[in-house]
């Protein structure tokens, strides 16, 4: 039986409809701002011991110490200037008992799941028609906005569209509500979906308009509360035409970093945020102007709020590439004068300093490392030069600005800018590390590897930071490995491997990128690596950080001898290592960079442990990938299948793979990333291609050879004419092999 009545929740207790919600106004406008609680401190804090880029706890530095007190007293100068002082309260109007009773009949209907999915939709838009007039309320009360998503969700575009309009001069004031902000954000996410229907996108465009227009009127308010925060990006997807939980939404720490140091992989390079939809790109760029029309003491306020520059972070990510709407916004949100600026300068002297300023605060310094991205070349090389030249490892030092850095390094344009960049920060490379500003130095390293600038100098620098003069290169990568530990010792020049620590992000990403340069660039590293003891090269493999570095190696254009000889400290553990989900990765690559001895080496080790690891996530995988139950059955078939494999992949890779990068490229500009990532993964399938074919080949002739065995066993008298037959089949073998090369070649060359 279907409770009614104030008792279809029983586990949602009623409260007091009449709730006064404390508000203040302040200035000429009138804005609004709702007082906030504690906030979140996105990860960097200003003061005291704070997490580095690299994870390590840091002191702050002294010298800043008088100056993070008087941007202390600048930002909260700012945020009084933008209060004001003048209260007043808005008193929500109290929901009459029919209406609660009502939605909560029509909330125990849906949840019992006795309404049809057909039904379901007209049920919603008629329980949404008898709260017209009431939106303001029922969405911002903590029982009723749980009912009023589930009818948002549920019916269709003409009641959803009607139901925004009524509500959309209090739309506002519904996205800075706690309970609000989740009805309006399922709004937007309703009318998404409806927006696959094309017949629905000028009455879904009429809507957003309204909501808009009554956003812009008073922005700072919504983009400085954490809930409205929240709604306005999800509003900013909505009419860009991409999914509203997408990266520019919220984007992982991880996947951003993986891009910046160029170590994504060719899946992540072409998974961009797909378009769902046409979107409404006037509507964009009204909404993103129109929220920064505001006087200067706002744009400040915006500046240090840690919510309004998420918004902003969004829109910039949105309108990337839109060079002319970029440099007009941009300028806007660091506070240069847009009115007195012209085309071939847009940052005057006396805004320099502010924005030096700006970039050691939390917010800024997020807000700038999207600008620093999205950034039209021209305006790029302005901040840099402007802001940044000559004082790169004085805001490197900086807490929360070296992030700001990173991102300078990573987005750089051109190889004279990274080069321009290494001559600053390549000698300070010692000192940045011991500040735990190992994030910078990644970032470097990437830049110089991806623009081919500079590369021999920072290796070498890299190098002297880590090592005294009078030491020999073997140290080097494990310092790297363990660097957190190497860093904090007491006595450096006696350190060894401590065993029981883990990996160092950063180190592992540096030497990950460092890997990439040309081989005669990084011979102290290659010899660094291939030193290493056996324990201590396992160990790090037992380590996801560790085993990416031994994958770079194994991946790099050292000499397979080098290669070889660092595989050999493995034998014996092969086994153990494919146990781990993440050492088994390696071992693959281990086997893909071995010879065939070494290969049946690998494969002798994985057959002790074939039953156990067959059980585990990643060891059918493995097991197939190496044909460990081939190597069972058949030895010498096995071997003679790789010893193929070994000869087609040299043939192939002599005739198709690119000449070693080095001193041509810095020279010459550097190549397309994204056709780069292209021809790594047209690699990757032709040789798939390869062992496949091979695969398929082999199977044929120990299918043949089956097929003779067994007649040879009935006819034993046809001696001489079985030899006969198994000489041609063994010239048509023979000949099989040759066109099979020969087509795999032609195949290859298209």
């Amino acid at each position: 039986m279907v409770a009614v009545g104030y008792k279809a929740l029983p586990l949602r207790r009623l409260k007091d409809h009449s709730v006064a919600e404390t508000t203040q106004f302040s200035g000429e406008e009138g804005c609004v701002v709702y007082r906030q609680g504690r906030r979140r401190n996105m990860g960097r804090k200003a003061d005291g011991r704070r997490g580095s880029s690299d994870g390590n706890y840091q002191s702050k530095a002294s010298h800043g110490s008088e100056f993070d007190k008087a941007m202390k007293d600048k930002k909260y100068q700012k945020k009084q200037d933008y209060s004001g002082d003048a209260e007043t309260s808005h008193i929500r109007n109290q929901i009459d008992p029919e209406t609660v009773k009502y939605l909560s009949e029509i909330a125990n209907v849906l949840e019992s799941g006795e309404v049809e999915l057909e039904e379901r939709s007209v049920v919603c838009g008629n329980a949404l028609e008898e709260s017209r007039g009431k939106e303001m309320e029922l969405a911002t009360d903590h029982i009723i906005s749980h009912t009023m998503q589930t009818l948002l969700d549920g019916c269709d575009a003409d009641h959803l569209c009607s139901f925004l309009r009524s509500c959309a001069k209090d739309f506002g004031r519904i996205a800075i509500d706690r309970c609000g902000s989740h009805v309006a954000e399922t709004a937007l996410n309703s009318l998404s979906k409806h927006l696959q229907d094309e017949d629905f996108y000028n009455l879904i465009k009429d809507t957003l308009t309204l909501i808009c227009q009554e956003i812009v009127r008073k922005p700072v308010v919504v983009m400085c509360n954490c809930h409205g925060s929240h709604v306005i990006r999800s509003l900013l997807c909505l009419c860009k035409g991409v999914p509203l939980d997408s990266e520019f939404h919220s984007a992982k720490p991880s996947t951003a970093l993986s891009r910046r140091l160029n170590l994504s992989s060719d899946k992540e390079l072409k998974n961009e945020t797909p378009i769902v939809h046409q979107g409404f790109p006037d509507l964009l760029k009204f909404l993103v102007s129109e929220m920064l029309k505001c006087n200067a003491t706002d744009i400040a306020a915006l500046q240090v709020d840690q919510f309004s520059s998420l918004v902003l972070q969004t829109a910039l990510k949105l309108l990337a590439g839109q060079e002319q709407d970029l440099l007009h916004i941009i300028p806007v949100i660091m506070g240069c004068n847009v009115e007195n600026a012209d085309q071939s300068s847009f940052i005057e002297k006396t805004e320099v300093q502010n924005i030096r300023d700006l970039v050691k605060e939390n917010a800024f310094s997020h807000l700038m490392e999207v600008i620093l991205e999205v950034a039209p070349d021209t305006l790029y090389d302005e901040i840099f030069m402007k802001i940044f030249k000559d004082l790169l490892y004085d805001i490197s030092s900086h807490p929360a600005a070296n992030f700001a850095v990173q991102a300078l390094i990573s987005y750089a344009r051109s190889q004279d800018q990274v080069g321009a960049i290494s001559e600053e920060l390549g000698p300070k490379m010692k000192d940045l590390l011991k500040m735990g500003r190992s994030g910078v130095v990644a970032s470097l390293i990437a830049a110089s590897q991806k623009l081919h600038a500079n590369e021999h100098k920072c290796s070498k620098e890299l190098a002297a930071a880590v090592m005294a003069a009078n030491e020999a290169p073997i140290c080097i990568v494990p310092r790297l490995l363990l660097l957190d530990n190497y860093l904090f010792s007491k006595d450096k020049a006696n350190w060894s491997w401590t065993s029981g620590c883990r990996v160092h992000l950063m180190g592992s990403l540096i030497l990950q990128s460092l890997f990439k340069y040309p081989s005669e660039y990084i011979q102290p590293y290659i010899t660094s690596i291939t030193s290493m003891e056996s324990s201590h090269v396992l160990e790090a493999l037992k380590d996801s950080a560790g085993a990416r570095v031994i994958e770079a190696f194994l991946a790099s254009k050292a000499p397979d001898k080098q290669k070889k000889k660092l595989i050999s400290k493995l034998k014996g553990h092969f086994g153990e290592l494919a146990m781990h989900s993440s050492a088994s990765f390696t071992v693959e690559k281990c086997f893909n960079a071995s010879d065939v001895p070494l290969r049946e080496v690998i494969v002798t080790d994985l057959l002790g442990v074939q039953k156990e690891l067959s059980k585990t996530r990643q060891g059918p995988l493995l097991l197939r990938n190496l044909d460990v139950d081939g190597f069972a059955r058949r030895p010498e078939q096995w071997s003679s299948r790789q010893k193929s494999k070994l000869t087609v992949y040299k043939d192939f890779l002599a005739e198709f793979s690119e000449p070693e990068t080095g001193s041509w490229e810095r020279k010459n500009p550097p190549p397309d990333v994204s056709k780069k990532a292209t021809q790594q993964t047209n690699m990757k399938q032709m040789r798939q291609e390869i062992d496949t074919v091979l695969a398929s080949f082999t199977n044929s002739d120990s299918s043949k050879k089956h097929k003779k065995q067994k007649k040879s066993g009935k006819d034993h008298g046809d001696d001489n004419v079985e030899q006969k037959s198994s000489s041609d089949k063994k010239k048509r073998k023979h000949h099989q092999k040759d066109d099979t090369s020969k087509s795999s070649k032609k195949k290859l060359k298209s």
